[in-house]
């Protein structure tokens, strides 16, 4: 582990968290969103993330692990099905277990490393080992993502995620009944104070909206469709969790791990089921959708039978 602190200079006032690192200590702006990411950065004792803003005088302590570099290693995952493809754009329905990109400590399948071993050609824009990815979904969660092509289409489609024109629609299943049965959850998240991987409602935290509608509801558990208006990391399950209504299945958010047994579950019950959005090329709204993973409809196939 290395370590660096200093006050942030006048030139760096306003600075983004990641511009500011990668100006002062030489990093890649995606290695510096990394250590950001990971808790290394704080401000006046204050943890920050990527895109916190710096104030000139505050005091800058960052903490990270020299960089082991990440690559794409073409790694073939016939269960990752391709919903659309065209010169621009591929969508795919991600399966569990499968990360959007290459990152360090991660050893198993990802996105982009399915797509190579397909023979897909993939934008080169962003950092070399997320190259393509305009957003991502967990390791633990299924579904919907649209990867990019053409350079045009990552230009464009980053600009949709982060002005949110984007339609992201999930289904969850989760522990109870939300009161009420439809609702906006609208609550800060940032990193939990006592997990390095956990995230949390926290004062201070990224604005974060999340509307839910109750689609189903059986004596233990209730099927939700979710609307981002944000797109915070764990954003679904965080939100749920605070409302003591975590996903099934979610051991890291509290979830009944005697319910998930019965229902099957080694996850949680997250499936992204659809995404809109322009076509960056035609400008056309496009809407994709897909059905549910066989461990999912099982566990909710039991839940009807209860």
């Amino acid at each position: 582990m290395e370590s660096r602190s200093f006050p942030i200079p006048d030139g760096l006032d306003g600075s983004r968290v990641d511009a500011g690192l990668a100006k002062l200590l030489g990093f890649s702006r995606s290695f510096a969103a990394e250590i950001a990411e990971a808790g290394g950065v704080t401000v006046d004792g204050r943890g920050a993330d990527k895109s916190d803003r710096l104030t000139a005088g505050s005091w800058l302590e960052v903490s990270w692990q020299p960089r082991q570099e990440a690559r794409i290693v073409p790694i073939a995952v016939p269960e990752l099905t391709i919903v659309h493809d065209d010169d621009d754009i591929v969508v795919i329905d991600k399966p569990v277990g499968v990360a959007a990109h290459p990152s360090v400590g991660w050893e198993g399948p990802t996105v982009l490393g399915a797509l190579a071993a397909a023979g897909f050609r993939i934008s080169t824009s962003g950092a070399a080992e997320r190259a393509g990815i305009v957003h991502r979904l967990d390791a633990g969660t299924s579904g919907l993502m649209v990867v990019a092509k053409s350079e045009h289409a990552y230009t464009v489609l980053k600009r949709a995620f982060r002005d949110r024109t984007v339609e992201k629609i999930y289904h969850a299943v989760v522990q109870g009944h939300p009161d009420p049965l439809t609702g906006t959850i609208d609550a800060p998240i940032g990193r939990h104070p006592r997990s390095d991987w956990k995230f949390a409602v926290i004062a201070g935290g990224k604005p974060s909206v999340t509307h839910y509608e109750t689609i189903e509801a059986f004596p233990s558990a209730s099927l939700l469709e979710i609307h981002l208006e944000t797109g915070r990391t764990h954003q679904i399950r965080v939100h749920m969790a605070a409302q003591r209504h975590p996903c099934v299945g979610d051991a890291m958010y509290g979830a009944d791990p005697a319910l998930s047994a019965r229902l099957g579950l080694t996850r949680q019950w997250l499936h992204a089921v659809q995404l809109a959005f322009e076509h960056p090329a035609t400008g056309e709204w496009v809407t994709f959708t897909t059905t549910y993973p066989d461990d999912l409809q099982h566990a909710l196939d039991v839940l009807r039978a209860s």
